[in-house]
């Protein structure tokens, strides 16, 4: 089946399915656009916030300049991924940001399987995979006032109708639509992930679904237990993994010791 139209988006639908959320009503919807998530931070950093108060999100049919994290560039062609940023006024300390790729993968987890019946594996601490290619990534920004995050971006990509992708990608890719040999909406998919992450972020103000984090990341993701891996940014090394600590972040048993990854990414060593 071809892929939808671009403009195929139901507006009313999509906000009669988001009632009882902060994102019902505060749908941008663009064609094309540079970056939703340069565009969503743009606004999050204005003085006056009625520009852009919690719960607006921000979806592109197309980006021409999309970004993952470390500046990589992520490949949006028009009409065959999901490009969406949302931004949360959750008003937290920075250091609870790490919180945010992770509650953001978990709602993608849901949201994906639900939609396709496709178990997503997440690679700490924000990629979507299916077996080792990857489907997905998310890139969380934040703008921070007196130590707090007054404002935070969370841009998520995900690759829907995609049947070839440019060559040289650092991970091999996949889309949705390759995986299950169907069509995938991007609306249901859309209303699916929003509604995800409405639950999430609605628990982050329990300490109790705040500590649960790390465990339920480990129930579904192949990467954070007993897998060979290479650190690569601020903390460069190789070892074993070995869990989440109580705030998410990664543990690697190196041939020296414990390291605790606080940012960064992962490559699989296991070959």
């Amino acid at each position: 089946m071809p892929p939808q139209d671009p403009e195929d988006l139901n507006i009313s639908e999509i906000d009669a399915a988001l009632a009882g959320t902060p994102f019902q009503g505060r749908l941008h919807h663009f064609r094309t656009i540079d970056s939703t998530n340069t565009y969503a931070l743009e606004q999050a950093r204005r003085i006056d916030r009625d520009a852009a108060p919690h719960g607006s999100f921000y979806f592109a049919d197309e980006q021409t300049a999309g970004r993952g994290r470390s500046d990589h560039a992520w490949h949006s062609t028009a009409g065959e991924g999901l490009y969406l940023s949302v931004v949360l006024r959750p008003e937290i300390p920075v250091a609870d940001l790490i919180w945010l790729p992770l509650i953001a993968g978990l709602a993608a987890h849901r949201a994906i399987h639900e939609v396709t019946a496709l178990n997503i594996d997440l690679r700490w601490p924000n990629d979507l995979l299916i077996g080792n290619r990857k489907t997905g990534g998310i890139l969380v920004e934040a703008h921070a006032e007196a130590g707090h995050a007054s404002a935070a971006v969370i841009g998520i990509g995900i690759n829907l109708h995609q049947q070839r992708f440019p060559p040289g990608l650092a991970t091999e890719p996949t889309s949705l639509d390759l995986e299950t040999g169907r069509h995938t909406s991007r609306q249901q998919l859309l209303i699916a992930l929003l509604q995800s992450l409405h639950i999430e972020v609605a628990a982050l103000g329990s300490e109790a679904a705040r500590s649960a984090i790390p465990s339920r990341i480990a129930a579904i993701s192949s990467w954070v237990q007993g897998r060979r891996v290479e650190v690569h940014g601020p903390q460069p090394c190789t070892g074993i993994t070995d869990g989440l600590d109580s705030r998410g972040f990664l543990r690697v048993r190196t041939a020296t010791g414990l390291v605790t990854v606080t940012t960064g990414g992962i490559r699989d060593l296991q070959d």
